[in-house]
């Protein structure tokens, strides 16, 4: 049985995701198999934009995320996948040798009205560097399995 069902999230919620280095191969090969702009793979094109250096994908930073979300509580529980990310914001570079933390907060929890074995849950993912700069934050919708299928959560 998993250790998370709809049950467990209720509103207000919080779980620590936990925290990962981030790795200058990583971000390298992630951005030349899957965003090759010059600004994630070569070290004068990054110092010349914006971003003032080399610094991953913020698809490579979801990436991250989404495997601390798994390691901390989705691989445990009753997830049934999402329907979808509302809101997604890449505040600051994420640089290679960056610690990232994740934090998940619960903004919204509902019984499913189409689908009672289902419960939905809105949360809110802030990402902080190793200085505790927010650089990612995401809103989204999660489908859990309920516990007590048909009941009111």
């Amino acid at each position: 049985m998993p250790r998370y069902a709809f049950e467990d999230f209720p509103l207000g919620h919080e779980i620590d995701c936990g925290s990962r280095v981030v790795d200058r191969e990583e971000v390298l090969s992630f951005a030349a198999a899957y965003d090759p702009q010059p600004l994630h793979l070569d070290e004068q094109a990054a110092a010349a934009s914006v971003l003032g250096g080399l610094s991953a994908s913020g698809w490579h930073t979801c990436a991250m995320v989404m495997r601390l979300m798994c390691d901390a509580y989705l691989l445990d529980s009753t997830s049934q996948g999402s329907p979808g990310i509302d809101k997604l914001r890449w505040l600051k570079p994420v640089r290679p040798g960056d610690t990232l933390s994740v934090r998940m907060l619960v903004l919204e929890a509902r019984a499913s009205q189409s689908r009672p074995a289902i419960g939905l849950v809105r949360s809110e993912w802030q990402v902080r560097n190793q200085h505790g700069e927010q650089v990612l934050s995401m809103e989204g919708w999660g489908m859990f399995g309920r516990r007590e299928a048909g009941n009111d959560a």
